[in-house]
């Protein structure tokens, strides 16, 4: 018999994958976490039935979300990712000689440990001496921090439940106060095939709180559509310039990636401008 997996991405569009094995499925005390085995991605991490990573797939997204804003600032030290339970956005981040520290908030104490239980390459980062790993709510974090992060990072899932307030410009005002005067942040933003609205309220939420915002783009395949966004909001340095390169290789990024991420499609640059 074969099993399948299925992400229902719009109420008419799913995403299946065959499945070699069910590894854990848990009811957590904020969501419905699984982990499955697949024949085409390897190891997947779904939460309320949304895909988070997979084994094959996810340099993509842990590299385009981190490196960008590592790359952009010239002396990234502390670096925050609120979210991100999985570990890869940390991973990213402990890897680049800069950074001294990568605090990691995640709401979710059962993400972390499955993480670790499944995915050893992603989890890999939460045994770095640069690691801090905080088990609490992100928002309230970040609302107790001032003047005290080079690079925030905001690794969320979409915009339901608990997460929706990771939206809000509210949030966006904390993450700049917790900045320091040359901080900057990135934010996942959705499919702008599929969530333009949600893109719309990033933008207007981060161009709010920062003087520069700029959206980038990224191709992750098992997200809704394959094209995905992030947003970057900075308060001195363009997030579009490379003032330095990682020194060891990436999968997905290099420099010259970085900077034509941001060169956008038309229907994606009347997205945003909608939202300025």
């Amino acid at each position: 018999m074969d099993l399948w997996v299925t992400e229902y991405q719009t109420p008419s569009l799913g995403f299946a994958c065959k499945i070699k094995e069910t590894l854990v499925v848990e009811q957590t005390p904020f969501q419905y976490l699984s982990v499955v085995d697949t024949e085409q991605f390897g190891k997947m991490l779904l939460l309320d039935g949304m895909v988070m990573t997979t084994d094959k797939d996810e340099f993509v997204y842990h590299e385009m979300i981190t490196q960008v804003a590592l790359n952009s600032h010239p002396n990234p030290k502390q670096v925050l990712i609120i979210g991100g339970g999985d570990g890869g956005a940390l991973r990213e981040a402990v890897r680049h000689p800069a950074v001294e520290k990568a605090t990691l908030v995640e709401i979710d104490g059962r993400v972390v440990e499955n993480s670790k239980r499944f995915f050893p390459e992603l989890s890999c980062s939460f045994a770095s001496p640069k690691t801090e790993v905080i088990i609490d709510d992100g928002i309230k974090y970040i609302k107790e921090q001032t003047d005290k992060f080079d690079i925030v990072l905001i690794d969320s899932t979409e915009p339901v439940g608990p997460a929706v307030q990771l939206f809000m410009p509210e949030f966006y005002q904390a993450v700049y106060k917790a900045l320091k005067p040359d901080g900057m942040m990135i934010a996942q933003s959705e499919s702008p095939f599929f969530n333009a609205d949600v893109i719309k309220m990033v933008f207007t939420g981060i161009s709010s709180a920062f003087p520069i915002t700029k959206l980038y783009l990224a191709n992750v395949p098992t997200y809704p559509s394959g094209l995905w966004s992030f947003t970057a909001g900075s308060k001195k340095h363009d997030p579009e310039q490379v003032v330095s390169s990682p020194e060891s290789p990436k999968k997905y990024y290099t420099a010259d990636v970085h900077q034509a991420a941001f060169k956008l499609p038309a229907f994606v640059k009347e997205i945003i401008s909608q939202g300025k």
